[in-house]
């Protein structure tokens, strides 16, 4: 979750946080958060965990590594009986890595034992851990995520979802929790709606909690809603009934769950993630066309969008790069040789479709430039006569506190370098970006609220909320002047 140092840097340098998924009501619940966590894998592969009740008792295994690495001794799951079960797999920047970091979190009281799991970044956490640490709270993970189980034993309400609702009024940023305790599984989300989180239901009466919808249907699930901003769900043995904590609320759903975090077979907010990254790239073949032979996409996240361009400009679409499907999201040392050796050993070139060939390179967004610089090469060395190469999404120019690993602006190649600089700096023969409006009305929601519902922040500066424990530092960082790495 939130704003610690990570060592390791993934090769496009633009992570989602984390993936919860919770069950309420199947014998083999361990078992479904096992597959339900592996379809959300892409939300993180620094650690996993499930936490299982049985018969109120809950008991839980969580260790570093993807979720088949994990589990993968069977009697791992085996170990975890029970009819109700949540998980989570990381990756964090709020806290380091190592066991003690990794989630669901279980706390074991004189009175109660509960499960924690948390997706999203809390911009207040540094300020509430002061002061609960002054107050004689004592710590064992250095994630934000523990702040809210300490909010909740320090409430002076009788019930237990009281206690979390004046908690959560008191935490500030994106979250999506699911809390497990022994008669109740609880999903919250923040009054903005940053991260998405879905109900579903099983054949058998089932419930299930879900980050994306994709996970719902690996479990056989059918949806039933989505929670809203500022809602509690409270799924126990009666069925599930929503709760609100606040009517503060204002729907700034994260623009980049449609653009590159969520699979394409997902749905958020009622728009599927496919549709939306097709549109895009039909809206970025009408706002910036170009003479061409073939469109090409960066696989996998830009190949919606670039099946959108090539079909509006009728331009072929080609499989041009090939992705080595047997490396996980390719974590490596963050220098410059050994970021554009993981480009290689990601991506390749098919010489056979490219050489001679002018190519639109249709990708999801830009971040240092690295990865773009490192594939327009790639192309050239296979032979493309020009590298044309076209954004689904607006230039990255801001960071995010919301529960994505770039907050500060250093990072951002587009936050002080021009179009046609960085153009030149990943030696494209021409770039251009999609429009916040094209992304808005490619993406189509229609929530009464700033662009349609959608947090844009990444791209104007416009954050739903104030900034908390990162207002200083983000103010400082305004005149900061970001270089290509």
């Amino acid at each position: 979750m939130g704003e610690g140092d990570s060592v390791l840097t993934e090769v496009k340098s633009l992570n989602e946080e984390c993936g919860v998924f919770g069950v309420w009501g199947h014998p083999e619940a361990a078992r479904l958060n096992y597959f339900g966590l592996h379809s959300l894998q892409h939300r993180g592969q620094e650690g996993a965990g499930i936490v299982a009740n049985h018969q109120g008792a809950l008991k839980g295994h969580r260790n570093v590594g993807l979720i088949s690495e994990v589990f993968k001794d069977e009697r791992e799951l085996e170990r975890l009986k029970g009819d109700s079960a949540i998980g989570h797999v990381r990756y964090g920047t709020a806290g380091s890595g190592g066991i003690n970091n990794i989630q669901p979190f279980l706390f074991k009281f004189y009175d109660e034992e509960i499960a924690l799991a948390h997706n999203g970044n809390l911009i207040n956490a540094k300020s509430l851990r002061l002061e609960l640490e002054q107050a004689g709270a004592i710590f064992h993970s250095n994630s934000d995520t523990e702040v809210l189980m300490h909010l909740i034993r320090r409430s002076k309400e009788a019930q237990f979802i009281d206690k979390l609702k004046e908690s959560l009024k008191t935490v500030k940023g994106g979250f999506a929790y699911i809390l497990m305790t022994s008669d109740a599984m609880i999903g919250a989300l923040d009054p903005n709606g940053f991260r998405p989180l879905s109900i579903g239901q099983m054949k058998n009466g089932a419930y299930v909690l879900a980050s994306e919808t994709c996970a719902l249907d690996v479990v056989g699930a059918n949806f039933v809603r989505q929670v809203m901003p500022g809602e509690i769900v409270i799924i126990n043995d009666e069925g599930y009934t929503i709760e609100t904590y606040t009517d503060d609320t204002t729907m700034a759903i994260c623009s980049m769950e449609y653009i590159y975090f969520a699979r394409p077979d997902s749905d958020i907010a009622g728009v599927n993630v496919h549709t939306a990254r097709k549109n895009m790239g039909r809206r970025l073949a009408e706002e910036a066309p170009i003479d061409a032979d073939i469109v090409i996409g960066v696989p996998n996240s830009s190949l919606s969008a670039a099946s959108g361009y090539a079909e509006k400009s009728g331009i072929p679409y080609e499989m041009g790069l090939i992705k080595n499907q047997y490396i996980a999201r390719t974590f490596i040392q963050p220098t410059q040789e050994l970021r554009e050796q993981g480009v290689r050993m990601k991506l390749s070139a098919v010489r056979g479709v490219v050489a001679g060939k002018k190519v639109v390179m249709v990708d999801d967004s830009i971040v240092r430039g690295t990865t773009s610089r490192r594939i327009v090469q790639l192309l050239k060395e296979a032979g493309a006569k020009e590298v044309h190469v076209r954004i689904a999404s607006p230039p990255l120019r801001y960071p995010c506190f919301y529960g994505i690993d770039i907050q500060t602006r250093e990072e951002l190649i587009a936050a002080n370098h021009s179009v046609s600089e960085i153009k030149d700096l990943i030696f494209a023969d021409s770039l251009s970006f999609l429009s916040e409006e094209g992304l808005i009305e490619s993406i189509g929601l229609n929530f009464d609220a700033p662009y349609s519902g959608l947090c844009m922040a990444y791209f104007n500066g416009d954050f739903p909320t104030d900034l908390y424990d990162y207002e200083a530092d983000y103010l400082k960082s305004l005149g900061t002047a970001p270089v290509l790495k």
